[in-house]
């Protein structure tokens, strides 16, 4: 089930590991093309593709306020409880994250430092093969504690137009202000430009398709877009004998539960738990409901790379940049110093990826596709902008005046020259 690549002795591993495509050039001519459609057409271009995708446009695309406190009302018990806990444990841990005002002087001059919200911030939340509340919570949630004032939820729609009560409630929980039953690169479209029915937002975050990752990444510059391409899951599992086989075949299947063009490796450098987890693997496959999605993803992109050590399967890992990264070795610790590219890394046998995919506090937002080499998991700074307010005083213009003047006049700028000295 999944293709093996012995790395031992190997000094340079970068050209033997395969990269899977996220998108060639056919995604992206068609994601430009949504992109243009909806920006010159609006509503009408967002219909046809509700149509052509969802299997039909609902009567209006923003759901009704009421259906979200009535979805929370209907919510089984113990679902609400877990989405309220998840809820509340992403708030505490971005609150560690809000920034202090900045107060510096030196020489007279007074730099004040704010970190401003957005004004809108959009949403979007994957759908097809499943519901995604958590995704609700763990975009929702930081531009809440980050300030901002109105946040804008895109979900793509169930035939119909209906999207599932949980997502609704989750919405309810976050605080979300308005939800809109749109998904796919068009709704990615609708909230950079703005229609008839969906006001532009400020910007745009959250996991999705390929599509929806290159859509983002087209229309970053128009609003604003994180660096890392949130796109298909990815998974590296570093593994050695003293972590039961079991538990690391099943983590490799968690990622690619989510389905096509997901990525799932294994690293490993005893082959006694190479052969055990792939095992493992064969017999949890058999049994898992979503069985079809992981064995296509497991066959098409899921690889055991055999190494020489520790230190070398860290190398590897680092070269792969994935969005998660598992370290279930005797001393986990004592491995991340040497990590330099990941989304997320779970240390030791209890630490599952799917703790952070729901109730750890940090947003399950993170970089794929080997963005993890410059881009990192979704933050409250985000949603803000740094806002600098400078005051000069009598002295601080006289210390630097001249140095003012000779840097414009340098450049060529007399003009900015001649501001210091008119004020002389």
């Amino acid at each position: 089930m999944l293709s093996r690549i012995d790395l031992r002795g190997v000094a340079d591993v970068a050209g033997l590991l395969p990269r899977p495509a996220v998108a060639g050039d056919g995604p992206v001519d068609v994601v430009r093309e949504i992109l243009a459609d909806v920006r010159v057409h609006g509503d009408v271009a967002l219909r046809r593709y509700a149509d052509r995708f969802d299997g039909g446009a609902p009567e209006a695309f923003r759901v009704e306020p009421t259906a979200l406190t009535g979805a929370l009302d209907r919510l089984d018990p113990p679902v609400r409880e877990a989405l309220e806990s998840a809820a509340s444990s992403i708030e505490s841990y971005h609150r560690t994250q809000v920034q202090a005002p900045i107060d510096h002087e030196r020489h007279g001059i007074r730099v004040r430092g704010r970190h401003q919200p957005v004004d809108r911030a959009g949403c979007y939340v994957p759908g097809g093969r499943g519901a995604y509340p958590s995704t609700v919570l763990m975009t929702a949630v930081p531009a809440r504690v980050a300030g901002v004032s109105d946040i804008a939820l895109c979900v793509p729609p169930a035939t119909g137009g209906l999207i599932p009560d949980v997502t609704l409630a989750a919405a309810a929980i976050a605080g979300v202000d308005e939800v809109y039953a749109l998904g796919g690169a068009q709704a990615i479209a609708a909230m950079a430009f703005g229609t008839e029915s969906v006001p532009r937002v400020d910007v745009i975050v959250g996991p999705g398709n390929a599509y929806v990752a290159i859509a983002k990444r087209e229309v970053a510059g128009v609003v604003g877009v994180p660096a890392a391409f949130a796109g298909p899951s990815e998974i590296v599992v570093v593994a050695d004998h003293t972590v039961p086989v079991e538990y690391a075949a099943i983590d490799l299947m968690v990622q690619a539960e989510h389905g096509p063009d997901g990525v799932s490796w294994l690293i490993a450098w005893e082959t006694d738990v190479v052969d055990g987890v792939a095992a493992a693997l064969v017999e949890l496959v058999a049994a898992a409901p979503r069985r079809d999605d992981i064995t296509a993803t497991l066959t098409s992109n899921g690889f055991i790379a055999l190494v020489d050590d520790a230190a070398q399967a860290i190398d590897v890992a680092n070269l792969i940049a994935p969005e998660h990264l598992q370290l279930m070795v005797d001393d986990p610790d004592a491995l991340l110093a040497d990590v330099r590219h990941a989304g997320a890394v779970f240390c030791g046998p209890l630490s599952p990826a799917s703790i952070g995919d729901y109730v750890a506090g940090p947003s399950h937002v993170l970089p794929t596709n080997r963005t993890a080499r410059f881009g990192g998991a979704l933050t409250v700074a985000d949603f803000t902008k740094e806002l600098h307010i400078v005051s000069v005083s009598e002295a601080g213009f006289a210390a630097v005046a001249d140095h003012v003047v000779t840097l414009a006049e340098a450049e060529g700028f007399a003009a900015h020259a001649d501001s210091i000295r008119l004020r002389r």
